[in-house]
């Protein structure tokens, strides 16, 4: 109740993501000697050099990218496997792409766990996207990168939405919301924030 309430408190309002955040147990996807604090609104470091985001960002970032039952999702930036199964939780279809088979085979033992087989963890660049699956209703991009990348953005359905952060790696970025349409794309300015960088290829070790 009270985790729900600094949700709240912090302007979530969707009673879909609220649910969503409330089912999914965060404890599951921090590393074991974070998981007293697993519920506290921090971000907290996991494998690779990586973080998970803190729970408000995360329901801010998915209350902005608006996803319906019906829709196909695709996530770049997989990491510890959290932000996919709040998306699970809500959409038909998730595709999720991550550099590091480390975090890769983490992530996706954790989703079999909670029974989101609507979510399926891939191993591959984020920078090409997964065509093979496209287009997609929504893209959620959990790592910053100068500009969305072109092959990214070629993926978004018309009438989709993207959110993710735009900004130099190690400083501050802005986290967008873009709606394409048919004309081009409409970009509305959410909140400054701080995300590790998107590295193209997959990584070698790890």
């Amino acid at each position: 109740m009270q985790f729900l309430l600094g949700l709240r408190q912090r302007g979530i309002r969707d009673t879909n993501v609220l649910r969503a955040m409330e089912t999914v147990p965060r404890e599951l996807f921090v590393d074991p000697a974070d998981r007293d604090v697993a519920w506290e609104d921090r971000a907290l470091p996991i494998a690779c050099g990586q973080t998970i985001s803190q729970p408000s960002l995360v329901a801010a970032m998915t209350e902005a990218l608006d996803v319906r039952p019906d829709h196909t999702v695709l996530e770049i930036g997989t990491g510890s496997g959290y932000q996919a199964a709040i998306l699970g939780k809500l959409a038909k279809r998730v595709v999720t792409l991550e550099r590091y088979r480390t975090l890769a085979d983490l992530a996706e033992a954790r989703l079999r766990r909670l029974g989101l087989g609507n979510v399926e963890v891939r191993l591959a660049d984020g920078t090409l996207g997964w065509p093979e699956a496209a287009p997609y209703d929504r893209i959620m991009m959990t790592a910053a990168a100068p500009e969305i990348p072109p092959a990214v953005l070629d993926q978004l359905a018309v009438g989709g939405v993207l959110v993710g952060p735009i900004g130099p790696e190690g400083g501050i970025q802005d986290l967008l919301q873009i709606r394409r349409t048919e004309s081009g794309c409409e970009k509305k300015l959410l909140l400054p924030v701080r995300f590790v960088p998107m590295l193209g290829g997959v990584a070698k070790s790890l």
